[in-house]
C-alpha cells in the first residue's frame, strides 16, 4: 500500500469526481490529504486487529414503554 498520495494520484481523484482544482489549490491540499489519509490506515489497522471489542452496543427497545 502507498504511504503517501502523490500530486498526480491527487490530481486524478479530483477529476474522477469531477471537482476542477488549480495546481496551486492541488498542492494546497496535498499535504492535510495525507495527513488524513494516514490517519484513516492507522485506524483501519486499529479496527482490524482481530480482537473482539469488549462492549456491543444493541439498540432495544426501553423498558418503560
Amino acid at each position: 500500500m502507498a504511504t503517501e498520495i502523490t500530486l498526480d494520484e491527487l490530481r486524478a481523484r479530483a477529476e474522477r469526481a469531477g471537482i476542477e482544482l488549480s495546481e496551486d489549490e492541488l498542492e494546497k491540499l496535498l499535504p492535510g490529504v495525507n495527513r488524513s489519509y494516514k490517519q484513516a490506515r492507522e485506524l483501519r489497522d486499529l479496527a482490524t486487529d482481530g480482537d473482539e471489542p469488549a462492549v456491543v452496543f444493541t439498540a432495544a427497545r426501553s423498558q418503560r414503554e
